[in-house]
């Protein structure tokens, strides 16, 4: 799951190497807490927010089987 996260983030951004990206597991959730440069947070987000929604949804789509729960944050 993390290495689907880290390859669509880093085809996203400018500064690749800046991409910091922490699991906390549950029980049932499973929290990714992302980081990336400052100049690279726009194009992360998208327009109105698209972008990191699509990628939350493939997540979901992902993990829908197992009957987990996966959150992504952005950190600043």
């Amino acid at each position: 799951m993390k290495e689907l996260v880290m390859m669509v983030i880093r085809s996203l951004v400018d500064h690749p190497d800046d991409i910091e990206l922490n699991s906390v597991e549950g029980t049932k959730t499973t929290v990714f807490e992302l980081k990336v440069h400052p100049d690279d947070v726009g194009k992360v987000i998208g327009k109105k927010g698209r972008t990191i929604n699509a990628i939350r949804t493939v997540l979901k789509a992902v993990v829908i089987r197992d009957s987990k729960r996966i959150i992504l944050e952005l950190l600043q």
